[in-house]
């Protein structure tokens, strides 16, 4: 059975994590601020060591472990971080690592996680999948089995996340964490309530339908564990949405510059979507930032979609020559930068005498799709927009 960690607990971890973890930066943010109402701070754990906050409870475990068991090796299950993490803490304490992923982890953490050193297995199309297969190996194998949140000592080291919020933000009223497994949100709130008793604190979850972007808090419930912990000391618990979460991840690349994973993003989520609530200056934890550059194209170009900036349209044109470039000259004439230009002619339900055209155009806003819609169906085009 694991007990929530005392804050005299969480504080030797802090002790034990000096030189070892960043105390990462916060951040206001003018621009979101101005869109929630209230002063937003971003706590800036995707600038941790090995790009997430899983360094502080991994590093505190390992470096808990006597000399005979760091000899018999650890083993993880991982989505990615909490292997990155391990694997890394490993190599510095001089342990060797086995980490057991899901076989469709993103490569952003695959290939980190064996660059530190470790023996990253992949297996099993979930987290859960990949747990199982780390048990089975620690039965065999009598290495020490590092749970990415139902462990004490993991759970203080993600902690020391809250003392460090409560002294870079100390007029602080509300802060968000995004919840997975429930070690990062559970340690935190542990040690914000030891030393700020009056704040409000929510979690943020993802996924609760199936698959999500958030693949560092995709896990089918809570941990026992640490379930009981946010029972206690959690304020309430929201969810958002892969649309919400791609349109953070948007805003926070864009005006705050910072790259920002799925399970990272969740917190501001919830701020623009009007989730949270409370009053007062409120930080949001950005846990991770090891998205797939693969994923972060296609969040990129779905959330620029979804905020008016990219506009896909299709409309018909007379198959005689000079209609394209008038097409594409009435769109340049609204200021539209066109991407791409799809003409079909065979295998289309069109008339003979006619074509059919897609167009991917970049725009401003979307009062600026409005506009060009507008301008090309006053010229006789029959527009339908796509996305």
């Amino acid at each position: 059975m694991v007990t929530a960690p005392t804050l005299a607990e969480i504080e030797e971890a802090r002790t034990r994590l000096e030189g070892v973890a960043r105390v990462t930066p916060v951040y206001s943010s003018e621009t979101l601020s101005k869109l929630v109402g209230r002063e937003v701070f971003l706590k800036a754990e995707n600038l941790q060591r090995t790009g997430s906050f899983k360094i502080r409870g991994a590093f505190n475990k390992l470096a808990t472990l006597s000399d005979r068991e760091r000899r018999a090796g650890v083993v993880a299950a991982s989505a990615g971080n909490h292997g990155q993490a391990v694997a890394w803490a490993a190599r510095e304490l001089g342990a060797k690592a086995t980490i057991f992923m899901p076989q469709d982890a993103p490569m952003a953490k695959v290939e980190p996680t064996k660059s530190y050193g470790a023996d990253a297995q992949l297996t099993g199309a979930t987290f859960e999948d990949a747990l199982a297969a780390a048990l089975a190996f620690v039965e065999s194998s009598r290495a020490t089995f590092v749970h990415p949140y139902e462990d004490e000592r993991v759970i203080a080291g993600q902690g020391t996340i809250g003392l460090e919020i409560a002294e870079q933000v100390p007029d602080v009223s509300t802060v968000v964490i995004p919840v997975g497994g429930g070690g990062l949100s559970s340690g935190i709130a542990l040690a914000l309530r030891a030393v700020k008793p009056g704040l409000r604190i929510v979690g943020v979850q993802a996924g609760l339908d199936g698959w999500t972007i958030a693949d560092g808090i995709f896990v089918k419930s809570v941990g026992e564990s640490t379930g009981r912990i946010l029972d206690e000391v959690l304020d309430d618990m929201v969810a958002v949405s892969d649309e919400e979460i791609c349109s953070a991840i948007v805003l926070l690349l864009e005006r705050a510059k910072l790259v920002v994973e799925g399970a990272g993003a969740v917190g501001v989520a919830a701020l623009l979507s009007g989730k949270i609530g409370g009053e007062g200056p409120v930080v949001a934890l950005l846990s991770g930032g090891n998205i797939d550059p693969t994923v972060l194209i296609s969040v990129m170009r779905h959330g620029l979609t979804l905020a008016g900036r990219y506009l896909v349209l299709r409309t018909r044109l007379q198959d005689r020559p000079g209609e394209l470039i008038k097409l594409l000259s009435s769109v340049a004439d609204k200021r539209a930068n066109v991407i791409s230009v799809e003409h079909h002619r065979e295998g289309m339900d069109v008339p003979v005498s006619e074509s059919e055209v897609e167009l991917t155009v970049a725009m401003r806003d979307e009062h600026h799709c409005s506009v060009l819609l507008e301008s090309l169906r006053s010229l006789g085009y029959e527009v339908e927009r796509l996305r």
